[in-house]
């Protein structure tokens, strides 16, 4: 049991930017008050935070970390399966290493929760997966073990296919090879589902691996749909109309272009990375005044560092950044915090601090949006992971 005073907390709920404390219990948040009374909580151990900056463990919302490995090629490199351009069965957690590197110097810069799965080669990739930055084992460190289903658009998977001689090898082939396979998956999903319910004259039909992962877009399962370009985000809000599916833009570099048409959509974007040099075509318009144009229309977004294109310990520079760009600090917090565990379906645990979620904390030692900040204290699961306390 430990309780954190003296804090300027960012609860990312009902206290931002107000002196307070927080209680921690069993893994959870306990309370979250502003007037601390020791007396409240005699055997606790108390950490005073000494009017330091506290925010929830920061949210990786779409990376590839732990699948992309740092540091070596072949060996590490396991986020894309290029030997079908369609493959729902693949499952991002079954390539996540929990000794890549990278993950311990996304633990050291406050981001407690990432969101990792398959690249955008395939037109239908596999699932994400959720993580805790904590841990010797993959399963031990699983958040959500499947969090959504990855499609991609655009340049990626025509230029992946066109280069073996084989569809996809051009954007409509893309949009083509992936309503196919929602098709067969629908009707995959009405079948079993009418068999199970006893439908007079419904058959089992014959076990298929890809239509029975895929078939859980039909069940509530999320959809990631890689797209740059303003015309491959509307192809992706055209079939999840067509679908009814639960979809995130994920990159979204055009998005600002076509702000008025996403608004009206209602899809949310996972923007970027924005960090760093426009290295293809389809990203010659990134800029980082799409966050606050995203904002100013009531877009709903996160912000991603999609690593290792960015690395993760520069998320909160890739974030200034956006700030600097007008950016309001609020929502950009917000977009690494709760928006990011939203987006993932992830906020009943993570993404805010409020009574019952998991003790996901980071103390800084100065303003998060200053390149001279570092976590000073994270805490994940209740546990002190670094800082004093620490193991």
């Amino acid at each position: 049991m430990k309780v954190i005073k003296n804090a300027l907390l960012y609860t990312m709920e009902t206290i931002n930017g107000e002196t307070g404390y927080i209680a921690i219990n069993k893994g959870k948040i306990e309370k979250i008050g502003r007037s601390f009374d020791p007396s409240h909580f005699e055997g606790y151990e108390i950490i005073d935070a000494k009017g330091k900056m506290l925010t929830p463990g920061l949210v990786e919302p779409h990376s590839h970390l732990g699948i992309s490995e740092e540091g070596i090629q072949f060996e590490g490199s396991d986020h894309n399966e290029t030997t079908s351009p369609v493959t729902p069965e693949m499952r991002g957690i079954d390539a996540l290493y929990p000794n890549d590197n990278a993950i311990q110097r996304t633990l050291n810069s406050g981001i407690t929760t990432v969101v990792s799965g398959p690249g955008s080669a395939n037109v239908i990739g596999g699932t994400f997966t959720a993580i805790k930055t904590v841990g010797d084992t993959i399963d031990t460190m699983i958040l959500k073990e499947e969090v959504s289903m990855k499609m991609a658009l655009g340049e990626n998977p025509k230029r992946v296919y066109s280069n073996k001689q084989q569809s996809p090898s051009t954007r409509m082939a893309s949009a083509a090879l992936a309503r196919e396979w929602l098709m067969r998956a629908r009707e995959y999903h009405d079948n079993l589902k009418a068999f199970h319910a006893g439908e007079e004259g419904a058959k089992k039909p014959p076990f298929d691996m890809k239509l029975h992962s895929l078939k859980r877009v039909f069940e509530g399962l999320p959809v990631k749909v890689h797209a740059h370009r303003s015309d491959d985000i509307m192809t992706a809000i055209r079939i999840a109309d067509e679908f009814g599916l639960d979809m995130t833009i994920e990159h979204g570099t055009e998005a600002h272009l076509i702000a008025k048409s996403l608004k009206e959509s209602g899809y949310p974007v996972i923007l970027g990375p924005t960090l760093g040099p426009s290295t293809k075509y389809e990203t010659r318009f990134r800029t980082f005044e799409s966050a606050r144009i995203l904002d100013e229309h009531g877009v709903s977004f996160a912000i991603m560092t999609d690593h290792p294109v960015v690395p993760t310990e520069n998320t909160l520079i890739q974030l200034a950044l956006f700030v600097k760009a007008g950016l309001d600090r609020t929502r950009a917090l917000e977009a690494l915090t709760i928006n990011a565990a939203r987006l993932n379906r992830l906020d009943d645990r993570v993404g805010s601090l409020k009574e019952g979620k998991d003790a996901d904390i980071v103390i800084w030692d100065g303003d998060i949006l200053d390149i001279m900040t570092s976590p000073e204290t994270v805490i994940v699961d209740g546990n002190i992971v670094r800082g004093e306390g620490s193991f």
